[in-house]
């Protein structure tokens, strides 16, 4: 069950840039399964459960508060990035964005990427108190 809709255009990009990395990169395709491991489950004063899973050489954050999620997605290939950001309520999307940077985006670039993320979903929590 696909919980997050993507434009045609946009999965194909996203998929061939998966097979990259599956096929090029770094980690091996035997150990890609593992690489899905959650590595900060939190819920913060505002009421937010934050799962940060590390996909490849990217990351993925997933942010819940009631029916509400945000969802950010970087992938990283050797000869780019794709962003994918998506916020729900309950089944509908107010986000549904995509961007393709033209270079891969340095570990650092992908933590900084995923914490601006999560900081601005607080801070918009935060405003709607």
């Amino acid at each position: 069950m696909n919980r997050y809709r993507i434009e045609p255009s946009r999965l194909l990009r996203l998929v061939a840039s998966v097979t990259i990395v599956l096929c090029f990169g770094p980690s091996s395709p035997s150990s890609a399964g593992t690489a899905d491991q959650v590595l900060s489950p939190t819920a913060g004063d505002e009421g937010l459960h934050v799962e940060i899973t590390k996909k490849g050489l990217g990351k993925e954050v997933t942010i819940r508060k009631g029916g509400k999620e945000w969802y950010m997605l970087v992938e990283v290939t050797p000869e780019n990035t794709v962003v994918v950001r998506q916020e729900k309520d309950g089944d509908k999307y107010l986000v549904d964005e995509s961007e393709t940077h033209d270079r891969s985006l340095t570990k650092e670039e992908v933590d900084g990427s995923i914490t601006d993320y999560v900081n601005s979903v607080k801070t918009q929590v935060k405003k709607r108190k």
